[in-house]
């Protein structure tokens, strides 16, 4: 079993072709005693919802062995130990992966010829995501979150945690900043201070561009690239200017947070963060609804599912917007795009509007989830077209 928190780099392989049937199980999490210690009876609710759907096709000995990853999960007493917001599970013959998300996400047990992959597109494509570098003089950490919640992130090997980490020995002595010259005055008292030949305050500057400099470089490399969400910098306000002098990272937002983050509570790192990209995400999802309407009368795009279908397929749809949460039962025929309605507990069957966002995905198009009440149509998806 893999467990981590997921990014886009993790969906190529969610998105391969399997032979067989494949165990999407979702789950919200408790984050608190006593909401926590009821995870796992929940989750062992929704195992025996798959294994109904597995014994439609299996005999009971195939069913217990192929489930068997998922009762040593509901017996791994640790891991239900340290709760994030949801939890994301998939199971096929020759793969198990096993994901804690920072979103909650509804309960849900779903057998079918490949995973059900809507709910983990809300996680990691949604225009909410964030990240926050917290940066001081002396030490550096990351979070990345989302309108309800922010975790830290554990930084790449990579990535110096501290100046000194970043610069060894050759950091400049603070305690050797300023020198005394001059005479003693009364008592012993030193009248005068300077820095000496050449400011020991320019080296120190020179220490805090050096170490901004490599963490920029490792953050970019290893954080923002594999999960490509917008990042906020929270900093004392003589160093941002500092900052984005040597940072090369194209998602840093111009509009960043001011003070110590040190003096900040997770929670209120996470609100101002927030109030930064919020306008953002609003602005986005209003250009992706305001094209798909103007498109629906030049038959730029539509929001029937057949006609999504055969445009999906034919790579014309470079933008898929999906209703949060709603689940169409039954399967698109990868080939033909013809609709097969049906039941979620078939385990031939499975959700059409998660067919058509993996059909988008493979094509090079874009999957984005969007909030039933902003939705633009009733069908439970919006498809903008590239031509």
């Amino acid at each position: 079993m893999t467990m981590t928190m997921p990014t886009v780099e993790h969906f190529p392989e969610l998105l391969q072709d399997r032979t067989g049937p494949c165990v999407s199980i979702y789950l919200p999490l408790g984050r608190r005693f006593p909401d926590s210690q009821q995870d796992v009876v929940r989750f062992r609710n929704l195992l025996r919802q798959a294994e109904a759907s597995l014994a439609l096709v299996m005999d009971d000995e195939a069913v217990e062995a192929f489930t068997a990853p998922l009762h040593e999960l509901a017996d791994n007493h640790r891991f239900w130990l340290h709760s994030r917001s949801g939890l994301a599970v998939y199971l096929h013959a020759d793969f198990f992966k096993v994901y804690k998300l920072q979103r909650v996400v509804p309960p849900l047990a779903l057998v079918a010829n490949s995973f059900h992959l809507k709910p983990l597109l809300r996680v990691f494509q949604s225009a909410d995501r964030f990240q926050v570098l917290a940066m001081t003089r002396d030490h550096v950490r990351l979070y990345q979150g989302n309108r309800d919640t922010m975790d830290e992130v554990t930084l790449h090997a990579s990535v110096p945690r501290t100046l000194t980490e970043a610069l060894g020995e050759q950091v400049t002595d603070a305690h050797t900043a300023l020198k005394p010259v001059g005479h003693l005055g009364h008592g012993g008292a030193i009248l005068a201070m300077h820095g000496g030949s050449g400011s020991r305050k320019d080296e120190l500057d020179k220490d805090t561009e050096r170490f901004f400099r490599a963490v920029d470089r490792a953050i970019v490399e290893h954080h923002t690239k594999p999960v490509g969400v917008p990042m906020v910098l929270a900093a004392l306000p003589e160093h941002h200017a500092l900052f984005r002098e040597v940072s090369h990272n194209p998602l840093l937002l111009p509009d960043a947070i001011s003070g110590n983050p040190d003096a900040f509570t997770l929670d209120e790192l996470r609100a101002k963060a927030w109030s930064i990209v919020e306008p953002r995400y609003t602005s986005r999802l209003a250009g992706y609804i305001d094209e798909y309407r103007e498109g629906v009368p030049r038959h730029l795009s539509s929001a029937e599912l057949s006609e999504v279908a055969m445009a999906a397929l034919g790579g014309r749809v470079r933008t898929l917007l999906i209703e949060d949460d709603r689940i169409v039962p039954g399967r698109v025929d990868r080939l033909t795009g013809r609709l097969f309605h049906g039941e979620l507990s078939d385990p031939h069957a499975g959700d059409m509007l998660d067919d058509l966002a993996e059909i988008v995905l493979r094509r090079g198009g874009d999957a984005v989830i969007v909030p039933r009440d902003r939705m633009p149509s009733v069908t439970g998806i919006a498809g903008i077209y590239r031509f």
